[in-house]
């Protein structure tokens, strides 16, 4: 998600540049603008490496881990101090060719970027471009802006979200490897993977966890820099360069997204991405218990052809969100764990193969969670609702955790700025805590204590909106029997015409008084709430139904409404004074 208007601004005038310099097919555009970024990302990882060697003092620009040699040839700072002519020349012919050298032959990033190709035909198109990219001070930004980036150029096409495939929001993704918490040693796929956001995260969050506290650094967005990993074992650090370690799979025909995903994991140190085509839904994926942990955003685009579906899956339906989910409880081994966004239809869709989906994991596995997300999460792409369930092969499913979360710190239109609301931070720590006692006795007390400072605040605010609703009645009484008594005797009106009307002024400022006293602690209870287990056998009572508003407790204000009595009484009233009203009309018409 692209929120800097500066950056956008940037990106849409390299989008004119190359638009106006003859590079008329969009995707081709976008495809050379992701080769280019590449290289200026590689060159400012590799700036920073050595930066970071010289302050341990290192002077073997080999010794960082998991980072490839960039040859000087390739370096970003090298080629564009050269003159136009010969610096378009340079990457056409030592520059794109080398590419392939920087992964191994087994590695999607060499398989991939066989054919690359510099489709620039000016050199002051290269020349503007390569500008524009070091206006843009990208080694300043997030550490998958190449994702977000190429979502933003194609939202210039209007192919962002078709077939509903969105890209999943960096704090999202961060939210759910944080709860997901993978391991070194873990085996971490994504079976429908994008541009790479879940893996390229997984493996930061692994080197955070294993990178000494004095050489962390962390940016405004909390995002942790310098990861070396330094506390990695030797046979940690050997598996993470393995095949097996980070797995995706996209099944973009077109081969961009691949081109990227796999220039997105190189960026991150993954030296032979495997990051691969492949429809996994499709009978060419056997995949079958060979993940620790997956991570996935599936698309939600409705039926997929039944007959190319793998026979392993179910035949009753064809919707793809629910066949994700029987996919991934076949891919992953015994034990290993699941954090997948869904559609709220997934949790309460009463068709049978909903149903089925949501028994599959609750009575054969152990459904860990469900985090309940506000529905302008994927704006501006979708204003769908939609969920993260938290899941485990194999294990037995007891009590179920949940968070109807309400905020995720950006607005909830299709602006998406940032806003102080964030409920992340909470979720998180709720989740880590989830079966600490102490915690959780700790919030149920909070919520006592809260509803019981709210108690008399909420009594005392229906006091006085009934008091408001008296007083607005009896000043519109006054209003129309002072226009009577005018009439009657003369232009002398009644004094008491301002004391309702000072009284109700009075009224509605202490009743604003009394809203911004109720308002503090009525949020922290709104997010105290938020958090709450539900058992199986309540689940299971309920077809099954996963939907956060169906099991959260929540105390609803008493609303003011006037008695039957009284409103009969004033509607008498009103009706004797317009009839007073009536005559005295009646009276000036007829001249007496």
């Amino acid at each position: 998600m692209l929120t800097d208007p500066k950056l956008r601004s940037q990106v849409d005038a390299l989008w004119d540049k190359f638009w106006t310099g003859g590079l008329s097919n969009p995707l081709d555009a976008i495809e050379q603008f992701s080769y280019l970024l590449f290289l200026k990302r590689l060159d400012d990882r590799e700036n920073a490496a050595e930066r970071q060697a010289k302050r341990r003092g290192e002077t073997d620009r080999g010794a960082a881990p998991l980072r490839p040699y960039i040859p000087k040839e390739m370096r970003w700072g090298h080629w564009t101090k050269m003159k136009a002519e010969d610096a378009l020349n340079h990457v056409k012919t030592v520059v794109f060719p080398k590419m392939i050298e920087l992964a191994d032959e087994k590695s999607s990033f060499w398989e991939y970027m066989q054919g690359a190709e510099c489709k620039i035909r000016k050199a002051s198109l290269l020349i503007e471009a390569v500008n524009l990219i070091d206006e843009m001070k990208i080694s300043e930004q997030n550490q998958d802006v190449q994702g977000d980036l190429y979502e933003y150029m194609l939202g210039h096409m209007q192919f962002a979200g078709r077939g509903g495939q969105f890209r999943t929001p960096r704090h999202i993704i961060r939210m759910m490897v944080e709860m997901i918490a993978p391991k070194p040693r873990e085996r971490i796929g994504d079976l429908a993977g994008g541009t790479g956001g879940f893996l390229v995260n997984a493996h930061q969050y692994i080197l955070e966890k294993h990178t000494s506290a004095g050489i962390l650094e962390y940016d405004a967005e909390g995002q942790a820099h310098h990861l070396i990993g330094d506390q990695l074992s030797a046979a940690e650090r050997s598996f993470m360069s393995s095949k097996k370690y980070l797995r995706g799979f996209d099944n973009d025909s077109g081969m961009t997204i691949l081109r990227i995903g796999s220039m997105n994991l190189m960026l991150h140190g993954i030296e032979s991405p495997q990051f691969y085509y492949m429809d996994s839904l499709s009978k060419s994926f056997d995949d079958e218990r060979e993940y620790d942990v997956i991570l996935m955003n599936p698309p939600f685009k409705g039926a997929v052809d039944k007959g190319g579906v793998h026979p392993t899956l179910p035949s009753d339906t064809t919707k793809s969100e629910l066949l994700f989910l029987h996919l991934i409880l076949r891919a992953l081994d015994m034990g290993g764990r699941a954090a997948v966004i869904v559609p709220d239809g997934v949790l309460f869709g009463s068709s049978r193969a909903h149903v089925e989906v949501r028994r599959k994991i609750i009575e054969e596995n152990r459904l860990d969670g469900v985090v309940s997300m506000p529905s302008g999460v994927f704006k501006p792409y979708a204003g769908v609702s939609t969920a993260v369930l938290f899941f485990t092969r194999g294990a037995q499913t007891k009590d179920i955790w949940f968070y109807d979360m309400a905020h995720d710190g950006f607005s909830l239109d299709d602006k998406r700025v940032a806003i102080d609301e964030n409920d992340i931070p909470d979720v998180v720590n709720c989740w880590e805590k989830r079966n600490d006692k102490k915690f959780l006795e700790s919030r149920e007390k909070r919520i006592v204590e809260l509803q019981k400072e709210l108690t008399p605040l909420k009594e005392k605010r229906l006091k006085l909106q009934a008091d408001i609703n008296r007083l607005s009645f009896e000043l519109a009484i006054d209003s129309v029997s002072d226009g009577v008594n005018v009439r009657k005797v003369g232009s002398d009106k009644s004094s008491r015409v301002n004391e309702p009307s000072g009284r109700l002024q009075e009224a509605n400022e202490l009743l604003s008084t009394l809203q911004s006293l109720i308002s503090p602690p009525q949020s922290e209870l709104d997010r105290l709430t938020r958090q709450f287990w539900v058992t199986k056998e309540q689940v299971k009572a309920n077809k099954y139904d996963l939907s956060a508003s169906r099991y959260r407790q929540v105390d609803a204000d008493a609303v003011y409404h006037e008695k039957p009595s009284v409103t009969l009484e004033r509607l008498a009233r009103l009706e004797s004074v317009m009839l007073d009203e009536i005559k005295e009309l009646g009276k000036l018409v007829n001249g007496k």
